[in-house]
Parts: structure tokens; sequence; C-alpha cells
């Protein structure tokens, strides 16, 4: 049993997040959805709470009205093993949504997700700082990170 659990608040749209998100991971699930009754305070029949889970963690969606916004104080990091594994998340996710700086961006709901390579933190991770740091100034300059920039910077 996990003990803690990303808990998302969406203004209306906690349904079609949840089936967003499960089309966007390979491995998903999509679990109980309460459901308003006619007591409200939503509107009768839409969502209030939805269980779903992305590649092996469970998450809890809430339609809780407008009160509340995503932050980029919170984000979802998403661990890529390549540049393929890194297009397919950067594509999807970044569907009407906003690409941010170094591997971060908003979906189409506002929330920030990082799709980070593995390489990234292995190569800033490098004793050399001369290595690291062309790798860091490359990570800069860049939105969707992309991979053969960051070793061709790592490489000199």
């Amino acid at each position: 049993m996990q003990k803690i659990t990303p808990f998302l608040w969406f203004d209306n749209q906690a349904e079609e997040a949840v089936n967003f998100y499960a089309s966007v991971f390979k491995s998903a699930k999509i679990g109980k959805m309460t459901r308003y009754g006619e007591a409200g305070p939503g509107p009768a029949g839409s969502v209030m709470v939805a269980e779903f889970e992305l590649e092996g963690l469970h998450f809890t969606a809430l339609n809780g009205g407008p009160m509340f916004k995503f932050t980029e104080a919170i984000s979802m990091s998403i661990d890529c093993k390549d540049q393929p594994d890194v297009d397919h998340f950067w594509n999807r996710l970044s569907e009407g949504g906003q690409p941010g700086q170094c591997g971060w961006l908003k979906d189409k709901f506002g929330l920030s997700w990082q799709v980070i390579p593995e390489a990234l933190p292995r190569l800033l991770g490098d004793p050399d700082a001369a290595k690291a740091g062309r790798v860091m100034q490359a990570m800069l300059q860049m939105t969707k990170i992309d991979v053969a920039k960051l070793e061709a910077a790592y490489a000199g």
C-alpha cells in the first residue's frame, strides 16, 4: 500500500484529466470514480473524486471548483530512458499546454511536469566540472531535452 498519494485539485476537469493521463502512460489504470449526487456541491453526475494509477503510482483527482490552481511549486517528474521516451511524454503532455525551460512543461490542465532523460543527471553529476558545466549550459538553452545535444556538449 502506498503511504503518500498525490491529490490533484481540478476545477471541473478531473475525469477528462484522468482519461488523458491514462492515455499517455503505458502502465495506467483508472479506478473508482465517485460522482456528485443531487445534493452537490458539484453538478449531479459529474465526478467528485477519481482514483487512478500511472506507472504503479496511485493518484486521486478531485473536482473541487476554481478556488485553487496548480503552480510550478509542485511538479511530476518522469524518468525517461532515452530520446524516444522523452519525445513521447513531451509531445503528449504538452498537447494544449505550455512548454517550459529545461525539460519542464505545463499540460493543458496546468499541471507541471519534468520530462527528464536518464542521461541528464548522469552528465550533470560528472566529477569533471568543465564537462558538467557544458552540459548545464546546453540544457539551459533547451525546452524539451535533447540527449544528443547534451552528449555533444559533454564531449566538448
